[in-house]
C-alpha cells in the first residue's frame, strides 16, 4: 500500500516536472514540484470524485471531455494550495495554461502508470 502511494508520488512529480519544462506559464522549484505532487495526489483523491460525481451528466453530455475541465481545475487547487503553504509553484497565463499542464500532467501520468503499476493495481483504482 505504501509502495503504491510513494509510486503514484513519484508519478505526479514527474508528470508536473514535465509540465513545467514544456509550459513558459507553469514555473517551480524541484521543491515546490515534489509538495504540489504530494498535494495533487490528495486533491484527486478526496476532492475529484465528489466533482465527477457532481457533473456526471456533463461528463456524459460531452463524452468524457469535460474531465479535462476537472483535471485543469484539480492543477489549479494543487498549485494554489501549494503557494498558499509556501511552496514556490506558479501558474500564470489564465485557464488555457492550465488547461494544457493539466493535459501534460495526464498524459505523462497515464504513460508511466503503464511502466510502474501493473495491471491489476490499475484495475483497483
Amino acid at each position: 500500500m505504501l509502495t503504491r502511494i510513494v509510486i503514484r508520488w513519484f508519478i505526479n512529480a514527474v508528470a508536473l516536472f514535465v509540465a513545467v519544462r514544456l509550459l513558459p506559464g507553469i514555473e517551480a522549484s524541484t521543491g515546490g514540484i515534489i509538495a504540489v505532487a504530494l498535494i495533487l495526489g490528495l486533491v484527486n483523491a478526496l476532492i475529484r470524485p465528489v466533482l465527477v460525481f457532481l457533473t456526471c451528466p456533463l461528463i456524459i453530455l460531452t463524452l468524457g471531455v469535460f474531465t479535462l475541465v476537472i483535471n485543469a481545475l484539480m492543477l489549479q487547487l494543487a498549485g494554489s494550495l501549494g503557494r498558499t503553504l509556501g511552496f514556490d509553484f506558479y501558474i500564470s497565463g489564465g485557464f488555457g495554461t492550465v488547461f494544457l499542464g493539466a493535459l501534460v500532467v495526464s498524459i505523462v501520468s497515464f504513460l508511466l502508470s503503464l511502466f510502474f503499476i501493473s495491471e491489476t493495481e490499475r484495475g483497483r483504482g
